[in-house]
């Protein structure tokens, strides 16, 4: 699979400028606006416009850059589900997360029946390339159905109260959703979210688990491995 930085020919800003601008959005709660003001104190003169197509062409090249550089994912998965509106529409955010809190895939969908629950499992099946050990859900009943339906073989524990780490995933989400004014589209919300996921937890840590200069270090080892991805790294060395 190529993991090489994507191609930045006939945009005008160094690699540098447009790394830390996509950087900037989906690290932080910000809006398009807010990273141009931010930019512009720095002296660096770019649209709320530009950035925003910045973030649409390479934010998801970016997030499956840092997947690829991901350790192999756990082989114990929890699954959850919660509900957003979209033009004031329900629809459901499904999420999977192995045992590290690693983030495997996210799917919006209209419900939360067995026929959805048996997408999002064959969806994940394709995307992680992995069966898991076990899966860990709620108690909704589609997931027992389309389990036995997709992947009887693996345990399958039904508790809500197993499922705290799923659940916790969906909080950075619920507080972009907030900072964004919510979705306008179940297409808008896949594209932003299926990037948010794969930048933003990169670069949170357990940092009250840590010492700083253990937290310093770990940073300084995760941004080394964004310059790769962005091809910062490589720029800099031509220079």
């Amino acid at each position: 699979m190529d993991n090489a930085p994507p191609s930045y020919k006939g945009h005008r800003y160094p690699v540098e400028v447009i790394s830390h601008c996509v950087w900037l959005y989906f690290r932080f709660p910000l809006s398009f606006r807010e990273v141009e003001e931010l930019m512009l104190q720095r002296g660096v003169v770019v649209s709320h416009e530009t950035v925003r197509r910045w973030c649409a062409k390479f934010g998801q090249a970016y997030a499956n850059g840092l997947r690829h550089r991901r350790p192999r994912s756990g082989d114990k998965w929890h699954l959850d589900e919660v509900f957003t509106k979209i033009n004031g529409e329900r629809k459901y955010l499904w999420r999977a997360v192995d045992q590290d809190g690693n983030v495997l895939d996210i799917l919006v969908q209209s419900r939360r029946d067995t026929a959805a629950a048996r997408r999002f499992f064959r969806r994940l099946l394709k995307t992680t390339r992995a069966v898991p050990r076990v899966i860990v859900t709620d108690k909704l009943r589609s997931y027992g159905a389309a389990h036995r339906e997709v992947i009887p073989s693996v345990e399958h524990r039904s508790h809500k109260g197993l499922n705290n780490r799923a659940e916790n995933s969906h909080q950075p989400t619920r507080q972009r959703e907030r900072a964004r004014k919510g979705f306008r589209s179940v297409g808008a919300a896949q594209r932003f979210l299926a990037a948010f996921s794969g930048i933003s937890p990169r670069f949170r840590t357990h940092r009250h688990l840590m010492t700083a200069a253990h937290y310093r270090a770990e940073m300084t080892i995760r941004f080394a491995v964004w310059d790769q991805v962005t091809g910062t790294t490589a720029r800099s060395t031509a220079a």
